[in-house]
């Protein structure tokens, strides 16, 4: 995995793709409410929003 993510930096930098930053963001933030919104945690992030 983090071969993966040197990689990627790599080619965000040499390829000044600095758009791709924000979607990889938004979709990691997504994935990680989902996958606390079948825990015991869901009940916190309700209140936040």
């Amino acid at each position: 995995m983090k071969e993966f993510l040197k990689e990627y930096w790599q080619f965000i930098r040499t390829q000044k793709k600095w758009w791709l930053l924000p979607i990889i963001v938004v979709l990691l933030l997504t994935t990680v409410l989902i996958v606390f919104a079948g825990s015991s945690i869901s009940a916190f992030v309700y209140t936040l929003f």
